[in-house]
C-alpha cells in the first residue's frame, strides 16, 4: 500500500510538475492495484542516479482484456472508474487515463468530473467515431471523427475541468486510419486552436516515418498559435526507439501502454500448460513469485503483524487481586467501591475493553458474595482465594496461577487508568515491565500512605541526549521503605509479565514457598505469607533478572481514600463532558 498520501489537487498537478522539472515523463501501463504497485516500485540505478517510472497509464485495452472483454467500447465508465480507483489507492504517481473517444459531450463531461475526483492527472481521447476499434488491430475499420466536431468536445471538456493542471490530450489517429501526414497536421491545428493541453500522434508501424515527420514539424505547427501543447508518444510497435531518441524528437510523454498485461498473460499461459502437463505444480515454482513475497509486497505482513499484536491482547488476561479487606474501606471490597454510581471494577473493565483485551481474572475473598453482580459478565472469571485473611496481595495474585501461562497483566484493584497504558506495556519487548510514574517527586502535598517507590539503574548515558526514545529504565530497587530522596519513580500498580516473565515469577514464588531459609524475613514483609508483590519483584531483581519500567505520566489514579473518590468523580465527569 502507498506509504505517503497526497491531496487530490497535488495529485492532479503532479504530472505537470514532473514535465516542467524534467521536460518529459516516462509512463508505464497498469491494469490493477497489483500491477500499479509494480509500476510504482520498479527502480534501477545508473551512474548513481535512481531511475523509475514517472506515472501510470490506465489503458482501455488492458482494462478490457483484464475483464475478459475486447477493446471495443464495451466496458462502461463505472467499471473503468473502479479500476482507476484501485490504482489510485496504491500509488501516488500521476495517472493518465485512456478515455477512448470520450463518448458524447455529456459523457465526456461526466468522465472528467469523476477523473478529477479520483485525482487523475490527465485523460487522452482519440478522434474516432464511437464505438472505436483498437488502433493495433490492422484489420479493423478505423473511422475518424470530423475534426470540428471533435474540437467542440475538447472545448466542452476544457470548460468542465475544475483544476487547470488537469490535462486533456487529443490522440490523432490519422496515421492509423491511413489518411496521412497532412490530415494529422490539419487535425493538430484544429485541436490546438480549441485549447488542447497535449497532442498524441499515434502510429502502428515499426518504422514510423510519418510520425517522425510530424514530430519534426510540430514546433512550427505550434508557432502559429503562440503556444506548444505537450507531445505524446506510445511506442508499442516502434519499440526499437529509445526514450532518449523520442525525447530528442520533442516528445514530452512516452507511454509503454500494455506491457505488464502482456507479460502476465504470457506467464499465466505457460504456468497453466506446465501444471496441466505435469499434473502437479512443482516445476513452475522456479518461475513464479513465492507466496511469502506476494504477502510482503501487498502489505499482508503488516496485517499479520497487527494480528500478532491483537493476539497478544486476546490471549493475555488481566489479573486483578481483590481478595483482602482494605483498612480504610472496610464495608466493601475495594473493587466494588462506587465512583459515579459504578464500582471501580466496571470502570476498569471499560478501559480493558477499550484497549482490546478480553479476559479478566478477578481474585476475591473478603465479602465474596458481593461479587455476584459480576456473575453474568462472560469476560470475567472470578477465582476465590480462601486464605486471604492469613496472606497478603502476593498470595492473592498467585491464586490465579492456572490463568498465567501465556503471560498476564497485573492490575491493582484500586487503580483507574488510561487504556493506552495496557497497550504500551504489552508492546514492549521485555519480560517484566512495571508501570512507573515520577510525578510524586514534584508533589509537595503530604502523602498519607507509604508509596511503592522505585530506583532505576544509573548509566554513563544518563543526562545525554539520544535519538533512541525506546531505552527503558532498568529497575534496581522497589518497595515501600525506600527513601523518597533517592527514588526515581512510584510503581502505579500495573505490570506486564510475558510467558518467560511469568515463568520467572512462578519459579521464584515456588522456591520461596518451599524453602524456609529463603522466605524468613522476606524483604520488607514480616513473613513470606504477608509479602507484597513488590517484595517478590525485588527478589527477582536480586536474582539477576531484568525488570524494566514503562514511564507513565498522568493517565492513572489510585483510590486510597474518600478524598480520592471525590477527585476521581470530578475528573471522570470532566472527561465525559469532552
Amino acid at each position: 500500500m502507498k506509504k505517503n498520501s497526497i491531496s487530490i489537487p497535488e495529485r492532479i498537478s503532479s504530472l505537470k510538475r514532473i514535465i516542467k522539472h524534467k521536460n518529459y515523463a516516462r509512463i508505464l501501463e497498469a491494469h490493477s492495484g497489483l500491477s500499479a504497485m509494480i509500476a510504482e516500485s520498479s527502480k534501477i540505478t545508473k551512474n548513481r542516479i535512481d531511475i523509475e517510472f514517472d506515472g501510470i497509464w490506465e489503458s482501455s485495452l488492458t482494462d478490457s482484456a483484464t475483464k475478459g472483454m475486447p477493446d471495443a467500447s464495451i466496458i462502461g465508465t463505472e467499471s473503468r472508474l473502479h479500476t482507476i480507483n484501485e490504482i489510485a489507492h496504491v500509488t501516488n504517481k500521476p495517472i493518465i487515463v485512456d478515455g477512448d473517444t470520450g463518448g458524447s459531450i455529456p459523457q465526456f463531461e461526466f468522465l472528467i468530473s469523476n477523473l478529477e475526483r479520483l485525482g487523475v492527472s490527465s485523460v487522452i481521447i482519440e478522434d474516432k467515431i464511437f464505438p472505436k476499434r483498437n488502433s493495433l488491430d490492422a484489420s479493423a475499420n478505423q473511422e475518424l471523427e470530423n475534426p470540428k466536431i471533435f474540437s467542440n468536445k475538447i472545448k466542452a471538456g476544457i470548460n468542465q475541468k475544475s483544476n487547470l493542471d488537469f490535462l486533456i490530450i487529443a490522440r490523432i489517429e490519422s496515421l492509423i486510419a491511413g489518411t496521412g501526414l497532412k490530415d494529422a497536421i490539419k487535425r493538430a491545428e484544429h485541436y490546438i486552436e480549441a485549447g488542447i493541453d497535449g497532442i498524441m500522434i499515434h502510429s502502428n508501424e515499426k518504422n514510423p516515418k510519418n510520425l517522425i515527420h510530424f514530430a519534426e514539424k510540430y514546433n512550427s505547427i505550434c508557432n502559429k498559435f503562440g503556444r506548444r501543447p505537450l507531445l505524446v508518444s506510445v511506442p508499442t510497435t516502434y519499440n526499437n526507439y529509445t526514450e532518449k531518441a523520442l525525447i530528442d524528437l520533442g516528445f514530452n510523454i512516452i507511454i509503454h501502454a500494455n506491457h505488464l498485461l502482456r507479460a502476465s498473460h504470457q506467464a499465466m499461459k505457460e504456468t497453466a500448460q506446465i501444471i496441466l502437463n505435469d499434473s502437479k505444480s512443482e516445476r513452475v515454482d522456479k518461475n513464479i513469485t513465492p507466496v511469502k513475497e506476494i504477502f510482503q509486497f501487498v502489505g499482508h505482513d503488516k496485517i499479520t503483524e497487527q494480528d500478532r499484536e491483537n493476539s497478544v491482547q486476546l490471549r493475555t488476561p488481566i489479573i486483578i487481586p481483590s481478595a483482602g479487606k482494605d483498612p480504610i474501606f472496610t464495608k466493601t471490597p475495594k473493587s466494588l467501591i462506587s465512583i459515579n454510581k459504578k464500582p471501580i471494577i466496571e470502570h476498569q473493565m471499560e478501559s480493558i475493553k477499550s484497549a482490546g483485551f478480553k479476559n479478566i481474572v478477578l481474585i476475591n475473598g473478603y465479602k465474596l458474595e458481593d461479587f455476584s453482580i459480576l456473575s453474568k459478565n462472560e469476560n470475567i472469571t472470578i477465582k476465590t482465594h480462601t486464605e486471604y485473611k492469613n496472606t497478603h496481595i502476593l498470595h492473592s495474585l498467585m491464586a490465579a496461577n492456572p490463568y498465567m501461562d501465556n503471560g498476564f497483566i497485573l492490575l491493582f484493584s484500586d487503580i483507574l487508568f488510561d487504556p493506552e497504558i495496557l497497550k504500551k506495556l504489552t508492546s514492549i519487548k521485555s519480560d517484566i515491565v512495571l508501570g512507573i510514574d515520577n510525578s510524586f517527586t514534584y508533589n509537595n502535598q503530604k502523602i498519607d500512605k507509604k508509596l511503592d517507590l522505585v530506583v532505576r539503574k544509573k548509566s554513563f548515558q544518563e543526562g545525554f541526549r539520544s535519538l533512541n526514545n525506546e531505552i527503558l529504565p532498568e529497575i534496581t530497587r522497589i518497595g515501600k521503605n525506600i527513601d523518597p530522596k533517592i527514588s526515581d519513580y512510584e510503581f502505579i500498580g500495573i505490570a506486564y509479565f510475558s510467558e518467560k516473565g511469568t515463568e520467572i515469577l512462578k519459579n521464584t514464588f515456588k522456591e520461596l514457598n518451599n524453602n524456609l531459609n529463603l522466605k524468613n524475613n522476606f524483604h520488607e514483609a514480616k513473613s513470606f505469607k504477608m509479602s507484597s508483590i513488590t517484595d517478590i519483584i525485588q527478589e527477582i531483581i536480586n536474582r539477576g533478572y531484568l525488570v524494566n519500567g514503562l514511564e507513565v505520566r498522568q493517565g492513572w489514579r489510585e483510590i486510597h481514600s474518600p478524598e480520592d473518590i471525590q477527585t476521581a468523580e470530578k475528573e471522570i465527569a470532566k472527561l465525559d463532558q469532552t
